[in-house]
């Protein structure tokens, strides 16, 4: 499927929960499919921390392939024949959503005075991009990682508006070990001289090798042990390319190098510094007296909470905790743990268990709502 960088424009402040109120607002979407009469139909996909809009069809700025077309498309289980696919890059982000790397008000790049953003903020922009669209209820809501945190704000903040909600290897709030892996990137970033204080696009800097650490040291918790052993163990590169000194002797640290070397390509520091701060302040209950089931009284629809054996990182333990209190609320939900060895990542795999458990999830929620 081909994509298109599609920008929305809206010249309405959008309020932060820092107080602050952003304006203009821009928005990178795309969508897929066609709305139906009804405006019934609609899935709005909710992307992770270094995802973007391009669910479907390759990235037309970098040109990577899609990061789910095993999922979303003619045919497949998010059927774009049936559904009318959205999916926005969030705010924070930098693939033509409001971030720290857009033109402020001055003239210049916001850099670390763009306002500080959360997941509730980003979930406002989507619906702000959702009534632009015309769609006053969304068949469903669709999201793993960070993009199951907003699945997750969808429901607490706009039950109303959500027939079925589907939160993938995510949590309702940080641990304090994510939280420290978040930190351990942030300062790799702002440890690079060329951050300049966050104001390296003013000075023609980038931070690449502090951006490059810090997606090395995520990257890591996105894989299981298991996954590391089979696919390097640890095996030397090719002898005649070992110096056996401070390269990269191991496959394993080829491997880290490559992604963090790809990611600088694609990927703005500052946007890495928000975002990741926006995960870590997420904390769903704690805007409900600390009661994570009065976040879901109000959601009427149904909810599958899918969690994948392997996941350090969003382990089983923190989609179970989502799933009590959901049957706490009255909620219609359902819960899948996926045994694989695949580690957190496995929501980008072909995981078959999984794939199964979305289609039946989709099927029945659309014979419910009579889709």
């Amino acid at each position: 499927m081909t994509s298109a960088l599609q920008i929305l424009r809206l010249d309405i402040g959008l309020p932060l929960d820092s107080g602050a109120v952003l304006s203009p607002l821009e928005i990178g979407y795309e969508t897929w499919g066609e709305l139906n009469a009804a405006k019934s139909n609609a899935v709005l996909i909710c992307h992770a921390l270094t995802g973007d809009q391009f669910v479907a069809g390759p990235n037309p700025v970098t040109g990577q392939p899609a990061w789910w077309a095993n999922l979303v498309g003619p045919g497949q289980i998010i059927d774009t024949d049936r559904y009318f696919v959205v999916c926005s890059n969030v705010l924070g982000g930098c693939m033509g959503t409001s971030g720290p790397a857009s033109i402020g008000p001055d003239g210049q790049p916001y850099g670390l005075s763009f306002p500080v953003i959360t997941i509730a903020d980003m979930v406002r922009a989507q619906a702000a991009l959702v009534d632009h669209l015309g769609i006053e209820r969304l068949f469903a809501v669709i999201g793993g990682s960070m993009g199951g945190m907003q699945v997750l704000e969808w429901i607490a903040s706009r039950p109303e508006r959500v027939g079925a909600a589907m939160p993938i290897a995510s949590a309702a709030r940080h641990s304090a070990q994510n939280i420290a892996f978040h930190e351990v990137g942030r300062q790799a970033v702002m440890a690079d001289p060329d951050w300049q204080g966050g104001a390296y696009q003013a000075k023609g800097t980038r931070p690449v090798k502090g951006l490059s650490v810090a997606r090395m040291a995520a990257h890591i918790t996105y894989l299981s042990d298991a996954a590391l052993h089979r696919k390097f163990g640890r095996r030397l590169q090719d002898r005649n390319e070992v110096a056996f000194g401070f390269d990269a002797d191991f496959q394993i640290e080829s491997y880290l190098r490559y992604q963090g070397s790809r990611f600088v390509d694609r990927f703005d520091a500052n946007s890495y510094l928000y975002i990741t701060r926006a995960m870590d302040y997420f904390d769903l209950a704690a805007g409900f007296n600390g009661r994570l089931s009065d976040a879901f009284t109000a959601f009427k629809g149904r909810a599958c909470v899918v969690s994948f054996s392997s996941d350090w990182h969003y382990p089983p333990a923190d989609s179970r905790h989502i799933t009590r209190a959901m049957i706490g609320a009255g909620v219609e939900v359902s819960a899948f743990e996926v045994e694989t060895d695949k580690g957190h990542d496995a929501f980008l795999l072909d995981e078959p268990q999984f794939h199964e458990a979305m289609a039946g999830f989709l099927a029945a929620s659309a014979a419910d709502q009579g889709l």
